[in-house]
C-alpha cells in the first residue's frame, strides 16, 4: 500500500513515517511538506491513503482534499488536526474523510487506524473489475490522442470516428496561466474544477495542452448555457488560483476537423486578452506604478523594472497597465517625458541637451527624433515657436 503524509512540520512528517515503517515495513511512504508537493506525488504514484494536516500555508488540507477528489476518487483521506482546529476535522469528515487524528498523535491510535483502512482498501481493490480498468485506460488513451490532435500533431492511423460520434457538437474551453514558476498545483486545480463543471453541465473531459494551458471539451446538456459554466469556472479559479489566468472558448463546433485551427485561434487571441485575477489589487498596482513613473521618469525605466516594483509578472502588468490607462507602457512613458520637456523648453536658459537628460534621454539626437515624431517639430523649432507666441 502507498501512503502519502502531508504536513508542513518536518517533525510530524518524519514521526508518522517512522511509526508506519516500523509497523508496516512493506508499505511505501511518501512525504510532502505542502499541498503543491502532494499534488505532484498524487500524479506520479498510485496513492491509496493520504494523511494531511488541516492548516498549512497557501492551502488548507480541506482544499487539497476537495480539489483532489475528482481526479483521485479512490484515495482514502485522513486529516490531522490540533484541538483548536477540531471544527475543521469535523468538516473534513463531512466532505468524505475516513477519519481524523488529533495532535499529538498516539502511535497505537495511528497504527489501529491504518490497519482498519488497509483492510478497506484491500477489499475495494479486490472488487475492482477488469472492465473498469480497461475503461480508465481507454479514457486516458482517448484524451492523449485528442491532446495530440488539438496541438496539430500526427496521430498515425488512429481512427477518431467513434470519438466523433460521442460528441456530435461541442465547445472548447482553454484556460491559460501566466507565471514564471512551475504551476503543478494550479494545473491540478484547473483540471479538477473544470472537469467537475463539465461533468455537471454535460459530458466531456479536460486534457493538458502545454505547461501553462489546459483544454476542455464539453457537450452541454439541453438547457445548459456556456456563459453560466464559464462564469462559475471563473469564480472558482479566482478563489483557488494564485496566478493570473485567461479563459477562452469556442462557439459550438460540429466537426473535429476544425479543432486544431480553433485551438490556434484561441492561443493567438490570448496574446491580446487581458489576464484575469488580482481584481481587487489591480487598480492599486497601477496607481503605485504611475506614481513611481512620475517620480522616476528621468531615470532608465523598463517595463520589467516597473513591474517588479509592484510585484507583478511583466506580461500581466503590461496588459493591466494598458487596460487601466488606455496607453501602452512605452507610449505612456514617452508622452510623460515629452510633456515635461515641452514645459522646460519655455525656459530659454536651459540647454536642449540638459532638458533631454532631465527627462531621461542621454542621447540628444534620439530625444530630438522622438520629439519630432510626436509633435512634428524639433525641440529647437518648438522652443522658437513657443517663445515667439509669448513675445507677440
Amino acid at each position: 500500500m502507498d501512503i502519502l503524509i502531508v504536513d508542513d512540520e518536518m517533525v510530524i512528517r518524519e514521526g508518522i513515517k517512522r511509526t508506519l515503517n516500523n509497523r508496516f515495513p512493506d508499505y511505501r511512504i511518501y512525504l510532502a511538506s505542502n499541498p503543491e508537493e502532494a499534488v505532484v506525488l498524487l500524479r506520479r504514484h498510485r496513492i491509496h491513503l493520504v494523511l494531511t494536516d488541516i492548516l498549512m500555508p497557501g492551502m488548507t488540507g480541506l482544499e487539497l482534499m476537495s480539489i483532489s477528489r475528482g481526479r483521485h476518487p479512490d484515495v482514502k483521506w485522513v486529516v490531522i488536526s490540533a484541538y483548536s482546529e477540531f471544527a475543521y476535522a469535523q468538516e473534513a469528515v463531512r466532505l468524505g474523510a475516513k477519519d481524523y487524528l488529533l495532535k499529538p498523535i498516539g502511535k497505537e491510535v495511528l497504527i489501529g487506524m491504518v490497519e482498519k483502512l488497509s483492510e478497506e482498501i484491500m477489499r475495494d481493490a479486490a472488487l475492482m473489475q477488469e472492465a473498469e480498468i480497461l475503461k480508465v485506460n481507454r479514457k486516458y488513451l482517448r484524451e492523449a490522442v485528442f491532446q495530440r490532435w488539438a496541438a496539430g500533431l500526427d496521430i498515425g492511423r488512429i481512427d477518431l470516428s467513434s470519438f466523433m460520434e460521442s460528441y456530435p457538437h461541442f465547445h472548447l474551453i482553454m484556460v491559460k496561466m501566466e507565471s514564471d514558476k512551475v504551476v503543478h498545483l494550479e494545473h491540478f486545480m484547473i483540471e479538477n474544477v473544470l472537469g467537475e463543471l463539465i461533468e455537471r453541465s454535460g459530458s466531456g473531459f479536460v486534457t493538458i495542452h502545454d505547461s501553462k494551458s489546459l483544454l476542455g471539451l464539453v457537450m452541454l446538456h439541453e438547457g445548459v448555457k456556456l456563459p453560466a459554466l464559464l462564469e462559475e469556472l471563473r469564480t472558482h479559479l479566482i478563489t483557488y488560483l494564485r496566478v493570473p489566468f485567461q479563459i477562452m472558448h469556442s462557439e459550438q463546433l460540429d466537426h473535429f476537423n476544425v479543432v486544431p485551427a480553433e485551438v490556434q485561434r484561441m492561443r493567438k487571441a490570448s496574446t491580446t486578452q487581458v489576464y484575469e485575477h488580482y481584481a481587487s489589487g489591480g487598480d492599486r498596482a497601477v496607481e503605485v506604478a504611475l506614481q513611481y513613473i512620475k517620480t522616476q521618469y528621468n531615470e532608465e525605466l523598463s517595463l520589467e523594472k516597473v513591474a517588479s516594483v509592484v510585484y507583478l509578472n511583466p506580461v500581466y502588468f503590461s496588459q493591466l497597465f494598458k487596460q487601466k490607462t488606455g496607453k501602452g507602457f512605452k507610449e505612456y512613458v514617452i508622452h510623460l517625458r515629452l510633456e515635461q520637456a515641452k514645459g522646460m523648453l519655455l525656459n530659454p536658459q536651459l540647454k536642449i541637451a540638459d532638458i533631454a537628460q532631465r527627462v531621461g534621454y542621454n542621447d540628444i539626437r534620439h530625444f530630438s527624433q522622438v520629439f519630432r515624431k510626436k509633435y512634428d517639430a524639433t525641440p529647437s523649432e518648438y522652443r522658437q515657436a513657443s517663445l515667439a507666441d509669448v513675445t507677440e
